[in-house]
């Protein structure tokens, strides 16, 4: 077991960080771990911003991973509202942005992502907002609802997760919905356009308008408040408040200044780590959001913004940091809640990657399991209000193995039946 005396250092007050905590003490370490997060909050889910907590189907206080009494409790020392300035890794030490200095003999970057930001005239406007901190989901909670008080207008830039999210939960408040997508469907660099037309369909039904195949260009206001949009193909929209919803950055300038190998930003870009989660610095770690992985399953680096990722990285990160053993080859997986849509995606199949789409089910009652496929080979499986499948479609996608598509549209065929 490593040393009392030793310290552990987690840059990153995030679900990763968090759990990397608990596993540290679950797993016996008895020496020094530090957590330091930039937000004043204690670590919290993100999920819950765009889906439950941003509703108001569940309380502000449900986010949190652990209560607040749990980190000391546990001998977890927290830094709060601090960001880490610099690491120096001769000296092995970090500095807080107080001048605090700390030293580590093991270090974890937890720094996540942040989201990217409209390149646009308008968006120092007061209408224009982000969803990444428990802060934003705040802010836009009681926007979404004044919105729907006042019959206004929300317009979203971007058919991603997010956005789709945030567009469900505001048309439940009430308040009016336009989506602007440089791509021909949502999630079509995730989907394809095969399975991107039926969430497309699906927010239509709930009366949320989308114009795609333009560029939102400027955002007009007067007096500070929002009043319209305007996109490239000369229309104007009325909004009364903006969500910008274009995706996230891996947050790697404290690594990147400290002379870590990064991935380039057109590969996915975050620090690059191998199958332990280990830098090219042998003392520090990282996991997450920023983490771009080499995958020992899939055969390739993979940088996974989702949950899960980070629920199950954090633990891995921190039993390398211990010396255990640790190949770090979870299935990404993914889900949402959309009106009455729920669904799992699981494996790793962008556009490009795949040769075949399968369905299972029935896609116009929206109850399915999509399967992508690569030569017979399922790279990738996305249940659609159908439950208690992700096991089986995991393991199809681990066992790498060929199979029969019409054995795999028949919802007969148990999948379990399928794996070899």
């Amino acid at each position: 077991m490593v040393d009392a005396d030793q310290t552990f250092v987690i840059v990153g007050g995030g679900l990763a960080g968090a759990k990397a905590a608990e596993t540290l003490r679950s797993e016996g370490f008895n020496g020094r771990v530090i957590l330091i997060g930039d937000e004043r909050d204690h670590p919290y889910e993100r999920p819950p911003l765009s889906k439950g907590y941003l509703t108001g189907a569940k309380e502000r206080d449900s986010v949190f991973v652990h209560e607040a009494a749990w980190y000391a409790a546990h001998d977890i020392e927290l830094h709060l509202g601090q960001s880490v300035t610099v690491v120096d890794r001769e000296a092995r030490t970090v500095r807080l942005g107080d001048g605090t200095v700390i030293r580590y003999d093991k270090l974890l970057l937890a720094t996540g992502a942040e989201p990217r930001r409209l390149d646009v005239p308008g968006t120092e406007l007061a209408g224009v907002h982000h969803l990444r901190r428990l802060a934003h989901a705040d802010r836009l909670r009681q926007v979404l609802a004044a919105l729907g008080r006042d019959n206004g207008h929300l317009v979203i830039a971007g058919a991603g997760w997010i956005g789709l999210e945030v567009a469900a939960a505001a048309r439940g408040y009430g308040a009016e919905v336009t989506v602007v997508e440089y791509e021909p469907t949502p999630l079509h660099r995730v989907l394809g356009p095969e399975l991107g037309q039926l969430f497309a369909d699906l927010h239509s039904d709930h009366g949320v308008r989308f114009h795609f195949g333009v560029k939102l260009t400027e955002i007009v206001g007067q007096d500070g408040m929002v009043l319209a949009v305007r996109t490239d193909d000369g229309e104007e929209h009325p909004a009364h408040a903006v969500l910008a919803a274009i995706g996230a950055a891996p947050r790697t300038a404290l690594a990147e200044n400290s002379g870590l190998a990064l991935v380039d930003r057109a590969d996915g870009g975050g620090i690059a780590v191998d199958e332990s989660l280990r830098t090219s610095d042998p003392d520090i770690y990282a996991a997450g959001d920023v983490a771009a992985a080499h995958h020992p399953s899939l055969h390739t680096r993979l940088r996974v913004e989702h949950w899960a990722n980070a629920l199950n990285g954090g633990p891995a990160a921190a039993r390398a940091m211990l010396g255990q053993l640790v190949s770090y080859d979870r299935v990404p997986y993914f889900f949402s809640d959309q009106y009455d849509l729920g669904m799992e995606y699981s494996g790793w199949a962008p556009p490009g990657t795949y040769d075949q789409v399968v369905v299972r089910g029935d896609t116009g009652k929206r109850e399915f399991i999509a399967f992508w496929l690569k030569e017979g080979r399922v790279l990738a499986g996305m249940n659609v209000n159908v439950w208690d499948v992700t096991e089986p479609i995991q393991q199809l996608i681990r066992s790498r193995a060929a199979v029969d598509p019409e054995a795999l549209a028949d919802p007969s065929v148990p999948l379990e039946s399928l794996v070899q």
